[in-house]
């Protein structure tokens, strides 16, 4: 049986702004990405090695083996980034029915990873996207960010991208890279209207592209993937941008 695709919408980088005003995503294709964050395909290409070194998920609730992860928080304030301290990654269950309301603690990304050019360029452009969308007129202010390392894999048959369904994640802005996929079918990319009828769908199969949203106005989920050869994965790399503090800060301990 055929598997069919839908090809992503992209459009060039100078647009991200007002389509995310406008229609609430944007998709981005590998090149223009590169050029935007201001780095080489081959630097983005040296980031994706690490994500064949992240360890088991052991917060799945549904009981699953298939996802791999690691996290780490950072702050972007006027072209500086500064990572904090390791801490928990928590969600309301208002945003995750699967998942919500409990204190996640994953493992955190490698400081060689944290330490490359290419990946402060790249959450500094986000933060500065994110001034443009939802700060347009304002004085600069911190934005509170959260990464997520996820490889998805099909050992068990299925691997879920998103287990908890068609969600809201509870931030301002989410961007979904690409990093890779091999011998996988399914994964297709699905957006909603959170209050109204318009919706889209497409497949990101190219390592490096990106989806972009206003997490207000925009309810998001990925199909499952099913193997097609020994070995299928799906990694993509998940940044959400928050104003006003980390999601779960009140449960921090003092320092």
């Amino acid at each position: 049986m055929t598997h069919v695709t839908f090809s992503p919408p992209y459009i060039h980088p100078d647009q991200a702004a007002s389509q995310l005003r406008s229609q609430g995503y944007a998709v981005l294709s590998p090149a223009d990405v590169a050029a935007w964050i201001g780095a080489t395909p081959a630097q983005l290409r040296t980031l994706a090695d690490d994500w064949s070194d992240l360890p088991p998920d052991e917060h799945l609730k549904d009981g699953g083996r298939y996802r791999r992860r690691r996290h780490s928080c950072f702050i972007a304030e006027d072209g500086n980034l500064q990572q904090v301290a390791h801490r928990a990654h928590w969600q309301p269950v208002e945003y995750n029915a699967l998942h919500g309301g409990m204190l996640r603690l994953f493992a955190p990304m490698h400081d060689h990873v944290v330490a490359q050019p290419a990946w402060r360029k790249l959450l500094i452009q986000l933060g500065h996207l994110s001034d443009q969308v939802f700060r347009l007129h304002a004085p600069p202010a911190p934005w509170f960010i959260e990464s997520h390392q996820f490889r998805i894999d099909t050992k068990q048959g299925i691997g879920r991208p998103t287990p908890e369904g068609a969600h809201r994640d509870g931030v301002d802005l989410v961007a979904v890279f690409l990093v890779g996929r091999e011998n996988v079918k399914g994964g297709e990319t699905r957006v909603f209207e959170a209050s109204g009828p318009q919706g889209q769908r497409f497949t990101l199969t190219e390592p490096w592209s990106l989806m972009l949203l206003d997490d207000a106005r925009m309810i998001h989920e990925t199909t499952p993937i099913q193997p097609v050869a020994e070995g299928g994965y799906r990694d993509t790399l998940v940044v959400t941008c928050r104003r006003n503090g980390f999601q779960g800060a009140e449960f921090d301990e003092p320092a």
